[in-house]
């Protein structure tokens, strides 16, 4: 279990390599809701607004009985980075764990990501899937 600290109220979830395009994009190009659940559709990214700025703690698990939201997102590289949505790919910069976060490797491949908030515990889980991209209207909320 790690902790992290938003400032933004949202925990992101995504392979860099997916959005290394975004890198010259503004800091905030995701909050536009329009580009967040563009990226989130295709697969690229989960944001999860998490109701309020603050530190959460951030716990994996091989699957969870009860998520709140399933996100389906493809992994290219084999490693993902779980953070605040302030640390996602843009303003010249890419995340790394200086200010909080954490790279987790999981094979390439497409997964359901499972959230689920309780306080300030999230929980994740990476299960395999075939499906590698989303159909949300509304933005992701746990």
């Amino acid at each position: 279990m790690t902790s992290i600290v938003t400032g933004t109220a949202t925990v992101c979830v995504f392979d860099p390599a997916l959005l290394r395009h975004r890198l010259e994009d503004d800091c905030d190009w995701w909050s536009l809701p329009s580009a967040e659940l563009a990226a989130v559709n295709a697969g690229h990214v989960a944001f999860f607004n998490v109701g309020g700025d603050g530190a959460y703690d951030i716990a994996l698990y091989a699957e969870l009985a009860e998520p709140q939201v399933v996100v389906h997102l493809t992994v290219a590289s084999g490693r993902v980075f779980i953070g605040a949505g302030e640390d996602v790919t843009g303003g010249g910069l890419e995340p790394d764990t200086a200010y909080g976060g954490l790279f987790v490797d999981v094979p390439a491949g497409t997964y359901r990501l499972q959230a689920r908030r309780d306080e300030a515990r999230v929980s994740l889980a990476f299960v395999p899937d075939t499906r590698g991209s989303n159909a949300f209207d509304d933005l992701v909320r746990i």
